[in-house]
């Protein structure tokens, strides 16, 4: 399902306040009540290395990604249809959304998370606001599979994945915020896991473009990890449809799908814009991650860092130039994968109390 609106005189000027809900008039739905944690309204950081790049850091939402935004949309929407109970299939970052939310709202709500495959912090999350988790034995497909199941079977709970019309209409207003802070750049680069969130960004560029905010829509570049990475590598081979993975696998855990449900959309969304998609490996995630951190002081998870791993990618195969205005869409904060930080090369010395004197002297007089 997709959600078509008209946005009439819209302008800037006149919106008030932060966030998503800055952007109500754009949202379509009756809301008399909203559950919102302040979500939306997060940093576009430009890079201090790589000129007219900027990174959009949506790990500094409420519960560290930009889940939040769709999640906030969708709640809203679940208690002004008088729902009760909740549910959500994830591979971390949903959950922990949708569990706080959910928490806000008074609801009940029911996680289906893949066995041993959600990152610890994600975990933590959704164990600390509540939620009732049900492990599948299996890879997240199965668990959305089950989430869809029930939604068709038990109309009484509201689903909160994006397959959820709602749950789009919040993460467009990434582009909104995108816009006011930089205008249009040439190009969105964007991580691609269940695949809504390029298409929601790209439908927010596209409705502001209709409305005459803008002029024209960037291009949306979706980036895919090797081992997860059905429809970068249908955009690549031209195909009109995705060879799905069974099980998928790759060290950047929010974007371990094999099966993307909105692969229609985010396909829709790459086309029409002339973007085009792109795999990275494992490893050039986790380098990208390293130079987020180290170079640019930004803890972003694998997942978000794949954004960077692509563009340096797009740069090397030509379909990029250096002086291209570019946003990155960091997805989701560090700690949400404390075993993945673990992982990066690390200076850990152990010393005696009165060594240690002795060492950091020894280390400033080299480095000078």
């Amino acid at each position: 399902m997709e959600i078509n609106i008209k946005l009439k005189s819209f302008s800037f000027s006149k919106l008030r306040g932060r966030g998503v809900w800055r952007y109500r008039e754009a949202i379509p739905g009756k809301y008399d009540k909203i559950v919102t944690l302040n979500e939306g309204g997060t940093p576009l950081i430009k890079s201090r290395e790589r000129g007219e790049v900027y990174y959009k850091f949506e790990g500094a939402n409420p519960t560290g990604s930009f889940k939040d935004r769709g999640m906030t949309v969708a709640i809203s929407s679940a208690v002004n249809t008088d729902h009760k109970v909740v549910v959500a299939a994830s591979t971390g970052n949903t959950a922990a959304s949708a569990a706080a939310y959910a928490a806000r709202a008074g609801l009940k709500i029911f996680l289906l998370l893949p066995k041993g495959k959600v990152a610890l912090g994600k975990l933590a999350q959704s164990v600390l606001y509540g939620a009732t988790i049900i492990e599948v034995n299996g890879s997240f497909d199965v668990a959305m599979s089950s989430v869809m199941k029930i939604y068709k079977e038990l109309g009484i709970v509201y689903p909160l994945n994006s397959f959820n019309p709602w749950r789009l209409e919040g993460q467009k207003t990434i582009a909104y915020e995108i816009v006011e802070d930089m205008g249009v750049p040439d190009a969105v680069i964007v991580p691609v896991g269940n695949a809504g969130n390029i298409y929601a960004i790209w439908k927010g560029f596209k409705e502001l473009m209709e409305a005459g905010v803008i002029e024209r829509v960037p291009r949306m570049i979706g980036v895919q990890a090797e081992g997860a990475s059905p429809i970068a590598n249908a955009i690549i081979k031209g195909l009109d449809k995705p060879e799905f993975v069974e099980n998928p696998e790759t060290i950047a855990t929010a974007i371990r799908i094999g099966k993307p449900v909105n692969w229609m959309k985010a396909m829709k969304a790459i086309k029409e814009s002339k973007g085009y998609a792109i795999t990275v490996s494992d490893n050039e995630i986790m380098e990208a991650q390293k130079e987020l951190a180290r170079k640019e002081g930004i803890g972003a998870e694998p997942a978000s860092a794949s954004s960077l791993a692509g563009y340096d990618k797009l740069l090397r195969e030509g379909f990029l130039d250096k002086g291209d205005k570019v946003a990155l869409i960091l997805t989701g904060h560090a700690l949400k994968d404390p075993d993945a930080m673990l992982r990066q090369d690390k200076r850990m010395i152990s010393l005696n109390p009165e060594e240690i004197e002795r060492v950091i002297l020894g280390e400033v007089s080299a480095s000078r």
